[in-house]
């Protein structure tokens, strides 16, 4: 029976799962006669016939590896899709012209997947007396089974009785591959918060030895607090309206169930203050008031013991309200006036005097002196008060000079081009001390607006009628020391009365006479244009070419009558080519009319028009 007798160490073939293996019958020396070999599956030490090779030519034998044996060349037998299950030793025997055989141990290898690794993330108490598990690794469809290692931080693990515990288990799947599923246990403390760890399958293959690895994980490492402080932020010198948190740490994991607290001035006791989450106070617009010491309350729900920060000062930085002296600043043209600026800060405060309208600095220090007054002087200015030493922190004061005097306007007469039937807005603007009212000489629709407290704006609605252009209107403004007026004459537009100015205003319907500069008290015209005027210009346009038009007609008819006279001598023949006696062309120059053009200059076609550089030619043929 073949292999009952003691074998020598078979020959060793290594080959992958789903490729293809040799089976070779012997050395290429060996000296039986390969022509006539029966080659047997050995499994559980008990050889089933598979292949017969009679005169060269193989045949296979019902089984399970009838279909997947074939006859590669003499005393070649190959074994394709090689599964875990094939892994055996195969017997060759050959009979002629002795009985000869040769083992041969299979070996089949398969890679396993990349390995998986599950973390723990509920998380481990560093209070545990047993290892906890710390991670899972699983690595799938291997073959033979690989070996696992687990690393932390870098560093392999190993077995350690009541530190570290690794428990490995495989299941055989139903193709023969093996999966291995392993699962890490340690007692871990405070340093293995940030702990790394991974796990290492290392395998065989026909081309050596090979290892994958997992990713890194961390895992949940629970601990009591055994330090609290107090953070704020934003760091730096604070001021008035910033933005502040003021927030609670701790060295435990979870952190502690936090209080603030913050010291009453009065008593000197530690007070809770309101935070909108645990460990946090936000005060969205800091004041001086928040200024005080501060403190953090922890206390740990599994020890239960209450641990306290060191106080910390918050110190927010600040500028008083600006008072200025006197609060109504006045006076007679030609004195003086003295303005006093004061302010309370905790910082060193430096002061400065601007002009309200032009920002110009006046005066470095908190007292501005105002001499020799005029009207010119009268208006806004601003005290700043500052802290150098925290940007961005300032306040400032505005008050308004009055200068005693009747009402100041800009102009006393002012001409504007208005449309008969329309609505007009006439504006008038004037400034004094006490500050003046504006009264109308015609009846309309006025309104009144006060842009600062020495000046005021009347607008009046009114319609454009014969009597209002022949009487034109007139604002007059008035206080307790005078009165002022401006006279505004309007003009009726018309076509021989546009001008390069008035052009631009002809037919609106509405015209508003307005300041010419608000800062400056002015009273002038604000036009507003319209579309009417170009229809005008067109309609002058056309009846200039048709002057013209009459006018070549006019000279053809003289020269056909022989009373055209030519050069400024006398009269002189015109002499035509026999070609062209039958033809005369009269050329006139001409060309769009300017929107400004006023009059057509001479009837005789002499003079061109104002602007003339184009031309137009009017052919008259017999």
């Amino acid at each position: 029976v073949p292999g009952e007798a003691e074998q020598p160490t078979p020959e060793l073939v290594e080959v992958e799962v789903g490729n293809t293996a040799l089976l070779r019958c012997g050395p290429s020396h060996f000296p039986g006669n390969l022509s006539h070999v029966d080659w047997f599956s050995v499994y559980k030490e008990k050889p089933t016939l598979i292949f017969r090779v009679r005169q060269g030519q193989g045949q296979s034998e019902p089984g399970e590896y009838q279909h997947r044996l074939s006859l590669q060349g003499p005393g070649v037998l190959a074994l394709t899709q090689v599964a875990p299950h094939d892994e055996r030793i195969f017997l060759c025997q050959s009979k002629r012209p002795r009985s000869q055989e040769h083992r041969i141990q299979l070996r089949v290898y398969k890679a396993p997947e990349e390995p998986t690794i599950q973390a723990n993330v509920l998380g481990i108490s560093v209070n545990s007396e047993e290892p906890e598990e710390v991670a899972t690794c699983v690595g799938r469809n291997g073959y033979p089974i690989p070996q696992v290692i687990w690393y932390k931080n870098g560093l392999p693990l190993m077995e350690e009785k009541n530190r570290i515990h690794i428990q490995s288990s495989q299941i055989v799947e139903s193709s023969g591959l093996y999966t291995l599923k392993s699962v890490l246990k340690v007692r871990l403390v405070k340093e293995d918060k940030d702990a790394q760890f991974y796990c290492e399958l290392s395998y065989r293959l026909p081309s050596g030895n090979h290892m994958k690895e997992s990713r890194e994980v961390t895992v949940p490492v629970f601990y009591p607090a055994e330090k609290v402080w107090l953070e704020v932020e934003p760091t730096g010198m604070l001021k008035e309206g910033d933005r502040v948190e003021i927030r609670c740490l701790a060295d435990g994991n979870p952190p502690p169930h936090f209080n603030i607290n913050k010291q009453n001035p009065s008593t000197r006791e530690m007070e809770e203050e309101r935070s909108t989450d645990n460990g946090l106070l936000v005060l969205e617009s800091a004041q001086k008031q928040h200024s005080g010491l501060y403190e953090c309350q922890g206390l740990d729900l599994e020890a239960m013991i209450p641990l306290l920060s060191e106080p910390q000062e918050l110190l927010v930085n600040y500028v008083s309200d600006v008072q200025v002296s006197p609060a109504d600043p006045e006076g007679q043209e030609g004195s003086s006036l003295t303005l006093t600026c004061k302010a309370e800060s905790n910082q060193a405060l430096e002061f400065q005097w601007l002009r309200e309208k032009t920002g110009q600095v006046l005066e470095k220090g908190p007292v501005l002196h105002l001499e020799h007054l005029k009207r010119e002087i009268g208006g806004g200015y601003r005290c700043m008060a500052s802290v150098p030493t925290v940007p961005g922190l300032n306040r400032t004061q505005l008050v308004n000079v009055a200068i005693f005097g009747p009402p100041w306007m800009a102009s006393k007469e002012r001409k504007v081009w208005v449309k008969e039937n329309t609505m007009l807005n006439l504006s008038c603007e004037a400034s004094g001390h006490p500050r003046p009212t504006i009264s109308w000489n015609v009846n309309g629709t006025a309104s009144e607006q006060y842009q600062d407290p020495h000046r005021v704006l009347s607008t009046l609605n009114v319609l454009v009628t014969p009597e209002l252009l022949e009487r034109g209107a007139e604002c007059t403004a008035s206080n307790s020391l005078g009165r002022n007026s401006t006279i505004i004459i309007l003009e009726l537009v018309s076509l021989t009365t546009l001008t390069p100015d008035s052009s631009k205003t002809a037919g609106l319907s509405t015209s508003t006479v307005s300041p010419h500069a608000r800062a400056n008290s002015t009273s002038t015209e604000k036009k507003l244009p319209e579309q009417e005027s170009k229809g005008v210009v067109i309609v002058a346009v056309i009846v200039c070419i048709l002057v013209l038009a009459v006018l070549g007609a006019v000279l053809y008819f003289l020269y056909k009558k022989g009373k055209l006279l030519c050069g400024r001598s006398g009269k002189q023949e015109i002499t035509l080519p026999p070609s062209r006696k039958s033809e005369f062309v009269v050329e006139v120059k001409s060309d769009k009319l300017p929107e400004e053009m006023g009059l057509l200059q001479g009837s005789s076609g002499d003079k061109r028009a104002p602007g003339d550089q184009g031309e137009k030619y009017i052919d008259l043929r017999h």
